[in-house]
């Protein structure tokens, strides 16, 4: 039997002139996402996740650090 962790994984959605991009943090190496739509980049960034840690396991990410907090900036045009 195996054992599945769930951990949550905090995602900044920025938006841009041109559409929204995503990130995590806290996780190893470069994963990003982006969509003309916050729900688009949302799950591409989601997907990113996903394909990461297939791809070099569970290891990449990491332990949660509580160092950092939620951080709010607004986007003024």
């Amino acid at each position: 039997m195996s054992e599945q962790i769930t951990r949550t994984i905090k995602i900044v959605v920025e938006k841009h002139p041109d559409g929204y991009g995503a990130h995590p943090l806290g996780i190893k190496g470069v994963v990003v996402g982006q969509g003309e739509t916050y729900e688009e980049a949302l799950a591409d960034v989601q997907s990113a996740i996903a394909f990461h840690r297939e791809s070099f396991g569970q290891d990449v990410l990491g332990q949660e650090k509580r160092a950092i907090t939620d951080f709010c900036h607004p986007y003024n045009q």
